[in-house]
């Protein structure tokens, strides 16, 4: 039985770890106000997520989530608030379906996010067929 135990335990040591996909890792936002921690969300690994982690501003950690259209959530802090949630691979480096919220205005945009050539993450938030891009640099 110990045998056994011990080969479980290499083939699990020798199992090749899943490199992560380009857009995982935090990213600072174009502005340079604020910065993003994006990896799988919690409970669903198929999925990426972003937590705010950083805001330039000294006051931040008091900051509340005061324009969310719901009032039970305007006393949130938003540093750890989830800005980004939900979005599918499409390919390597490319995630769609997605949504993102922007804390300044309380709304809610479709998005994707894909990684450019010189390793900017792109985030598009879009309204209908109107879409705005961001580009954010690694933090």
């Amino acid at each position: 039985m110990r045998l056994a135990g011990l080969a479980l335990a290499s083939t699990l040591i020798a199992a090749p770890a899943f490199a992560a996909d380009p857009v995982e890792g935090e990213w600072l936002t174009q502005g340079g106000s604020g910065k993003v921690r994006i990896a799988p969300c919690a409970g669903k690994p198929d999925r990426l997520c972003g937590l705010i982690t950083w805001l330039r501003d000294p006051g931040a950690a008091k900051a509340r989530d005061t324009s969310n259209p719901e009032p039970g959530l305007r006393s949130r802090p938003l540093i750890g608030l989830p800005m980004i949630r939900d979005f599918r691979k499409a390919a390597p480096g490319r995630w769609t379906g997605g949504k993102i919220y922007d804390p300044g205005s309380g709304k809610t945009y479709d998005s994707k996010i894909s990684i450019n050539p010189n390793v900017t993450l792109k985030v598009e938030g879009c309204v209908l067929v109107v879409c705005q891009a961001q580009t954010c640099r690694r933090g």
